[in-house]
């Protein structure tokens, strides 16, 4: 259900970024951290991933999406932010939830940085062996 202003919202999260996302009936603007999303993504992979629930659902210039983002890099903001617009849109199109579910837009995607061990330079990187 939509808040006061008409906002339905959604939170999506992957690796250290979290992305807080409010959609709204528009002409299709996506505004992140107050930016367009492609002066904000530089990248095409990041764009696609951005309006990638949209596409599917076939809304393109249907709604408005202001999201704040915050943490991580700019590929896990662009996940976390799909997870986000992936979980508002199934509040305003219910009937469209199976579709973006099969397609992972919903799913958290759980992979982290794997942490650094003690004696190593690195999580998996080991010094050069010396057999004498």
């Amino acid at each position: 259900m939509a808040d006061k202003n008409g906002y339905e919202w959604g939170t999506g999260r992957r690796k250290c970024s979290v992305a807080r996302v409010r959609v709204c009936k528009g002409e299709g603007k996506i505004i992140i951290n107050g930016r367009d999303y492609k002066e904000y993504f530089p990248t095409t992979r990041q764009q696609a991933a951005v309006v990638g629930p949209l596409k599917k659902i076939e809304a393109e210039s249907t709604y408005d999406i202001f999201a704040n983002i915050s943490g991580g890099g700019l590929t896990g903001q662009s996940g976390a932010l799909m997870m986000g617009l992936g979980r508002a849109l199934i509040k305003l199109v219910p009937d469209k939830a199976a579709l973006l579910r099969d397609t992972g837009f919903l799913s958290r995607d759980s992979r982290m940085v794997e942490r650094k061990k003690p004696g190593k330079p690195g999580a998996r990187k080991s010094f050069q062996f010396s057999k004498r």
